[in-house]
């Protein structure tokens, strides 16, 4: 299936097979895990760190992203390749390198098997908007630039993952981000070092829905550019960071008309000229029933939406407004968060006639949530717990 037919089956009204197995919540990389560096501790605490609770939204909680960080001389470990865990905050050595480019860089990958298991056909443009929303993560805990667009390939080779998985759950690459100041063809040099060995097996099979995943994550980020950008997200203080949380639904009430302009303002400029276009809409009955029929969303007090991709869109073009949308969701919320509103990204859209057409991505906003917190059933939005 190309990208434009999956698209297009992506935003229709046809529903997810049922679930399958989703496999392991981090993958089981061999070693003994290390302490996270003083350097880098900061960063990632506030950025991917944590089990099912984490700083960094996810459709569904489910979180796919994975990061491997590629650490030059001079930050603790020594220098080479290492798997982040979340979970247990820790690094997983993956090989050690002699002469490699300074500073820190971190790979993102995913693992599809985590959001396709529910989530099935609808599930690769979700993987890319949960890729730009953990960029934004560590963009607003300190990185410095990030890179949307370098191929695939060239990734899994800076990243040392393995060309044969060997029965594993595989990884496959979508960004680039530096978590310190690099140096000019980083990602090339990391390349040019062997790679490393695959983690333990999986116990479950690929139905095809899965297989197929996988077929489009690798045309979409196949690339001939490698693109730079410097991280576009205003500061904020350390409580910020940790109290930003995908509010529970319903929320209500409309934000201020001059909080609604620094919203969308603020992921215009975080997504870039190049990303998807931006407007606001109040909540409506429509707007929920293109939301996956999120009924909640009707009496919402404003959505800023990310719109303009269309289905036959090329593909470079689909996963650069997907991780732009991500992205600037990922940093809107955070701003939301500041201005002391209820927010909730939303990710699974279908076509329908309210709303602007071809909508990426959302960011629900109101001014307070009501009633507790609480564990419900997983949604098509993007959750941040």
């Amino acid at each position: 299936m190309d990208v434009s037919t999956a698209l297009t089956r992506a935003r229709s009204p046809e529903a997810p097979a049922p679930d399958f197995p989703a496999g392991r919540r981090t993958t089981p990389w061999p070693g003994a895990p290390l302490p996270v560096p003083p350097a880098l501790d900061r960063l990632l605490r506030h950025s991917l760190a944590g089990d099912r609770l984490r700083p960094a939204p996810s459709a569904g909680a489910l979180h796919p992203v994975n990061a491997h960080l590629l650490l030059g001389d001079g930050l603790g470990p020594p220098a080479g390749r290492y798997a982040y865990d979340p979970g247990r905050h820790r690094l997983l050595p993956r090989g050690t390198v002699r002469g490699a480019p300074a500073g820190a860089l971190a790979v993102l990958t995913v693992t599809a098997r985590r959001t396709v298991f529910h989530y099935g056909h609808r599930a690769w443009p979700l993987l890319l908007l949960d890729t730009g929303h953990a960029a934004a993560a560590l963009a607003l805990a300190g990185a410095t630039a990030w890179c949307p667009d370098a191929d695939g390939t060239l990734l899994a080779a800076a990243a040392g993952l393995p060309a044969d998985w060997r029965g594993a759950e595989p990884e496959h690459p979508v960004a680039a981000v530096r978590l310190t100041r690099g140096e000019p063809g980083d990602l090339t040099r990391w390349a040019a070092y062997p790679g490393t060995g695959s983690p333990g097996p999986t116990p479950h099979s690929p139905p095809p829905v899965l297989r197929d995943t996988w077929h489009l994550l690798g045309a979409v980020t196949a690339s001939t550019t490698t693109t730079w950008l410097p991280t576009e997200a205003a500061a904020h203080p350390p409580a910020v960071l940790a109290a930003r949380r995908s509010a529970p639904p319903p929320f209500r009430g409309v934000p201020a008309a001059e909080h609604l302009d620094v919203l969308r303002t603020t992921a215009r400029t975080a997504a870039g000229p190049d990303g998807p276009r931006w407007s606001l809409r109040p909540g409506s009955a429509g707007l929920a029933a293109r939301a996956a029929r999120q009924a909640w969303l009707a009496g919402t007090g404003a959505v800023l939406l990310a719109h303009g991709c269309p289905d036959d869109a090329p593909p470079a073009r689909v996963r650069r407004d997907h991780l732009a949308a991500g992205y600037g969701i990922g940093v809107a919320q955070a701003t939301a968060t500041a201005l002391g509103l209820a927010s909730r990204p939303v990710g699974s859209w279908q076509h329908g006639p309210d709303g602007p057409p071809d909508i990426v991505h959302a960011l629900a906003l109101g001014l307070r949530a009501e009633g507790p917190r609480r564990e419900g059933p997983r949604t098509e939005g993007n959750e941040a717990r």
